[in-house]
């Protein structure tokens, strides 16, 4: 499992690449472009980058916590 070194939220960018949310999520690369691809997930397309906005993150991981 990878590790963060993000220690908090504040010091994570605006918006979240597939790499850095495999490092903050402790995933791999493929594996968060595969959760960047779900239906339902907070990732938008800017130009040909998908990227996820991080208080968009935040909402979604509180609503999919305990399911």
């Amino acid at each position: 499992m990878k590790e963060s070194f993000y220690t908090n939220y504040d010091e994570l960018p605006l918006f979240l690449n597939a790499e850095t949310l495999a490092r903050l999520l402790g995933i791999s690369i493929s594996s968060s472009y595969e959760l960047m691809h779900e239906r339902g997930f907070p990732a938008v397309r800017i130009g040909s980058r998908l990227v996820v906005p991080k208080e968009k993150l935040k909402l979604w991981v509180d609503e999919n916590a305990g399911k």
